[in-house]
């Protein structure tokens, strides 16, 4: 009867661990690839730009800003864009640059501050219109 108990625990052991072992989920289609380019020049200059079958899409350029006048002053500079359909159906595209002032985002999708209610602006006119003073050390 023991060596039944045995048998029958490692059987019930190999189940379960063929079960785990299975695939959890259904298998998906791979997304095709629509449009792909991809060009790099020696100047430094390039574009890249791909479209999926699922509605995602992205192009870039740049290009080195002052090229050839050494690596302190070279900027590589890109502009760009991308957009894609969010969970909730909601199509994000988004439009950037990036540059020696960062790398500057835009799209309606991006929240932006409230603005400056109008008695604290009032109040920041005012302080800038002052004349500075010297900070005294406390001691």
């Amino acid at each position: 009867i023991f060596r039944q108990f045995i048998m029958y625990k490692f059987f019930l052991l190999f189940m379960l661990g063929y079960v785990w072992a299975a695939p959890q989920g259904p298998t998906s289609e791979p997304i095709p690839i629509l449009k792909y380019e991809n060009e790099v020049n020696f100047d430094g200059t390039y574009k890249w730009a791909y479209e999926t079958g699922n509605g995602i899409s992205a192009q870039e350029s740049g290009f080195v800003k002052n090229f050839g006048q050494g690596e302190p002053n070279e900027i590589q500079t890109a502009q760009g864009q991308y957009s894609y359909t969010a969970p909730d159906g909601q199509v994000i595209q988004l439009v950037y640059t990036a540059d020696d002032n960062g790398f500057v985002p835009q799209g309606s999708h991006i929240p932006t501050p409230p603005p400056i209610p109008p008695a604290i602006q009032k109040a920041l006119d005012y302080l800038a219109t002052l004349p500075s003073t010297p900070e005294t050390p406390r001691g």
